[in-house]
């Protein structure tokens, strides 16, 4: 039996982070998700964290794509996902010399500079709908794949332009839960080389495992039942929590 196994800290702390990742990967933003690694951090070591959860990530993607199954916008897809792939492989080249902190605060900035942009058009009613770009579709796809691989902080650079394009909430979701989902599988290549799966974690994985499809599908059916004149309020806002977290994180890092 693996210590971290009977450790009743352990599950006090990972217990609740899959239960909000889980809920975040249904389709209720970004910030739940951004929670899990650091409450587990408070027990474990944050390397070892991110290891435990990338494989119960797989399964909640499973479970999203099962759930969204046939929405998706296929023009997001084929601009960003390249890029995307791109970007994870850069961060993997990058790996031994990029800080996750300089990364946590750089996306934040760019975050919490979105949203304030988007609440500055909204007093001002002077909110549009974006169009396609394939130019703003790649770097933007490159920038969450290499985020993503570095810093679990792919979300905010995929929504910078994937919400202004004001899609139905439904598609909204059923398109990012495919972009996500191929990132955490290509994701998975590089975390078996650069060694971060072991038995322990492996086994604290498999553990927590029955929670995942649970709390994924208690985030789809919540969203399935909102409207889009609340949805996209509350996106804009998770993106703000998002970025006030990773620019906490990424201070703390560097000068903490």
């Amino acid at each position: 039996m693996y210590p971290l196994l009977t450790d009743p800290l352990f599950y006090a702390a990972a217990v609740p982070a899959v239960v909000l990742v889980g809920m975040s990967k249904g389709g209720l933003g970004g910030a739940m998700a951004l929670l899990g690694v650091p409450l587990m951090a408070l027990v474990i070591d944050p390397v070892q964290a991110a290891a435990i959860l990338l494989p119960l990530l797989i399964v909640m993607d499973i479970v999203s794509l099962w759930t969204w199954r046939g929405i998706r916008d296929k023009t997001t897809l084929k601009l960003m996902l390249p890029g995307a792939v791109i970007g994870v492989g850069l961060g993997w080249m990058m790996a031994a010399v990029v800080t996750t902190g300089a990364v946590r605060l750089i996306v934040g900035v760019v975050a919490v500079s979105f949203f304030l942009r988007w609440l500055f058009q909204k007093l001002n009613s002077n909110e549009s709908v974006a169009s396609h770009s394939w130019v703003r579709g790649t770097f933007w796809g490159a920038i969450s794949g290499f985020t993503s691989f570095v810093a679990h902080a792919g979300g905010p650079p995929y929504q910078v332009y994937t919400l202004p394009l004001k899609q139905q909430p439904q598609l909204f979701v059923g398109t990012s839960v495919i972009f996500f989902a191929t990132l955490n599988a290509v994701k998975l290549i590089p975390y078996f080389a650069l060694g971060q799966f072991d038995a322990t974690n492996l086994a604290a994985s498999a553990v927590l495992m029955p929670l995942a499809p649970l709390a994924t599908l208690a985030g789809a059916w919540i969203v399935r039942r909102i409207r889009p004149e609340l949805f996209y309020p509350f996106m804009y806002i998770m993106v703000m929590i998002v970025g006030l977290k990773l620019v906490w994180d990424g201070v703390f890092e560097l000068w903490g």
